[in-house]
């Protein structure tokens, strides 16, 4: 869509940039400049589809390239600015439909529109005499180069009064803390993302047989995703059977499925820029073995006591701290480590087999934006404040992923317990009472995957 985001309203995006603009108000006000992202060419004349920038995306729903955001916040008020790509009859003949500066202020909600030929010529006069203009330090080269032109040609009109912006200051965290806690119409999205992306899954372990290759089951995914109207996947899947399970970031997705082994998908699909994350491991024959069974019986468990830990106003590491207890206990257990639960988490023993987190925010990226400490200006005055700042407290509308998991790799383990990899994953929402589990229809139990898998195969 060349529109805000399948919604015929543009309030919700003029709502964010004011709710910016208030903020960059009491930081002292400023221009802020938002670009999307620039195409990218895969191979010669062949470029990647486009992906808009989220950050462009969650204050304009707008979702074609070459595209920049500018919002005034001075005296006078505030004011939004929106350069894009001009009306071009013959273009829209090879690549499709455009807005056109026209139409962006009705249909965006924007006060002014200009084509983004115009940027270069029009940036000094936005940023001339403005308190700071406001970047997302690192995020565009080109945009980068831009301004420091703009303030080259503001500082040649020096003896005429016109000053460039006194700072330059970082949009990031203002924006990162506003997309932290969703709102109810991005709450709707990612519900529905996160549905196609269950039954994708529930699809995957139906068509799952030995002998397959990986990139088959990454078929039935896709075939998923588009068919329920997401745009694409969230990120990469990952489809890995036996010893491919132990590689966080599997990629190939071509190796073929050998009877008695296990299969990890990762997989999620973005929907109208929001993403989800669910992760599923299952056996390939549709019975899991002794060993496998009892290995995936502690990560499930481990990520019930983490999802016990998501609720408002606990801390964001008290899933990872109660998974890790959890994780610590199985593998005691089960004889893969020796010593003590306390001793396992103090000496760090089971970061062999467990070496990640157990989670992370969930939104417009699948790594979503936001800080998983607290703000930075609630322990100022501290001489070590950013190595003291507590984990974040969680708030209602804020959505995590939970997922731990267990990598058993090695000659030295038991024959049953080689090349085991296990993670599982869901997507929770924070409310006002509890966590609520929003993955829940991609079955995950021992009992509901094998009847699942045995009814496929009846």
């Amino acid at each position: 869509m060349s529109q805000a985001s399948n919604d015929s309203d543009h309030g919700i995006y003029r709502a964010r940039r004011e709710m910016l603009a208030e903020r960059l108000r009491l930081a002292g006000g400023g221009v802020a400049l938002v670009p999307t992202a620039p195409v990218a060419i895969r191979s010669r004349d062949s470029e990647f589809p486009f992906r808009h920038d989220s950050y462009f995306h969650y204050l304009t729903g707008f979702t074609e390239p070459e595209a920049l955001l500018a919002i005034v916040c001075d005296a006078s008020g505030v004011r939004s600015h929106l350069f894009c790509r001009a009306r071009d009859p013959e273009q829209e003949v090879w690549t499709g439909w455009r807005l056109g500066p026209d139409a962006a202020p009705a249909a965006l909600g924007v006060d002014a529109a200009a084509p983004i030929e115009r940027l270069d010529a029009e940036l000094p006069g936005l940023l001339a005499d403005r308190p700071a203009v406001w970047l997302g330090f690192g995020h565009s080269a080109a945009l980068d180069a831009r301004v420091a032109a703009a303030f080259e040609r503001l500082r040649e009109r020096a003896r005429s009064g016109v000053q460039p912006p006194a700072a330059l200051r970082d949009l990031t965290p203002l924006l990162d803390e506003m997309r932290l806690v969703k709102d109810a119409q991005e709450i709707g999205t990612m519900k529905r993302a996160i549905a196609i992306s269950a039954h994708a899954h529930i699809r995957a372990m139906r068509h799952a047989r030995a002998g397959q290759r990986e990139y088959e089951l990454e078929a039935e995914l896709l075939h998923e995703f588009r068919r329920h109207g997401a745009q694409s996947p969230a990120y990469g899947s990952i489809v890995a059977s036996g010893a491919n399970a132990c590689v966080l970031h599997y990629e190939r997705n071509d190796a073929r499925m050998a009877p008695g082994s296990l299969v990890l998908i990762d997989a999620g699909c973005e929907l109208d820029g929001y993403a989800a994350d669910i992760t599923r491991t299952f056996p390939v024959d549709g019975r899991f073995t002794p060993e496998q069974r009892a290995v995936y019986e502690v990560v499930l468990a481990a990520q019930a006591a983490a999802i016990d830990c998501v609720l408002p106003g606990q801390p964001f590491d008290a899933a990872h701290d109660a998974a890790v207890r959890v994780l610590a206990q199985g593998l005691v257990d089960l004889k893969l480590l020796a010593g003590s639960v306390d001793e396992v988490i103090a000496s760090g023993a089971y970061k062999r087999f467990y070496m990640h987190r157990t989670g992370h925010w969930l939104g417009l990226d699948v790594h979503d934006a936001g800080d998983y400490r607290e703000p930075l200006a609630a322990t100022l005055g501290s001489p070590d404040a950013a190595a003291e700042r507590p984990s974040r407290r969680l708030k209602p509308g804020m959505v995590v992923t939970v997922e731990p998991g267990l990598y058993l790799r090695g000659d030295d383990l038991p024959p049953g317990f080689r090349d085991i990899g296990i993670r599982i994953e869901d997507d929770v929402l924070v409310t006002v009472a509890e966590g609520e589990v929003l993955s829940e229809a991609a079955p995950k139990s021992v009992a509901a995957i094998e009847t699942l898998m045995a009814e496929a195969r009846a």
